[in-house]
């Protein structure tokens, strides 16, 4: 479902610039969150213009049936212009905030991961290139291709950033 269609049922007030999302926290049930990689429970954000694009969607399902648990059930977030770290999964909470809310990528690794984690090949990533990659399911030896600007979506999305310099804000 668009996460617009969502937000629109709740009123932010004209202060609010930002949605914050928080994951589930249960380290008996999720054996991840018993080690100390990050900081749990997980969270994420988007700016409000990012999360209303019809692109922002809420994942309940999927082919036909629930979100399993591995999938992010109950409620996954899929931004598809994004790196896969900002969908986050096993949301529980939803919030409108004035400021920048913390990401917990950027929390933990801030010279590594920006707040935008936009799809942006000019932008390496401090250990590795951006510029290429391998499409999933193509095996460690498929040759890599050229990564397109926002995962392809640009035509869609490069208006959200308009005017921003994205190798600062990546």
């Amino acid at each position: 479902m668009p996460l617009a269609a969502v937000l629109k049922q709740f009123k932010p007030t004209s202060k609010a610039r930002y949605v914050a999302f928080k994951t589930v926290l249960r380290p008996a049930e999720m054996p991840g969150q018993r080690y100390a990689v990050l900081q749990w429970p997980y969270v994420e954000g988007l700016r409000i213009d990012e999360a209303m694009n019809p692109l922002a969607l809420l994942a309940v399902g999927l082919y036909g049936k629930t979100l399993p648990n591995q999938n992010g059930a109950p409620l996954r977030l899929i931004t598809p212009w994004k790196y896969g770290f900002k969908g986050i999964k096993s949301i529980v909470e939803i919030r409108f905030v004035e400021k920048e809310p913390p990401t917990s990528w950027n929390i933990s690794a801030p010279h590594e991961y920006g707040f935008f984690a936009n799809v942006n090949p000019g932008v390496d990533h401090p250990r590795w290139s951006q510029a290429r990659e391998r499409h999933i399911g193509g095996g460690l030896f498929n040759t890599k291709v050229a990564t397109r600007m926002f995962n392809g979506y640009e035509k869609e999305v490069a208006n959200l950033y308009r005017g921003m310099d994205l190798a600062k804000y990546y």
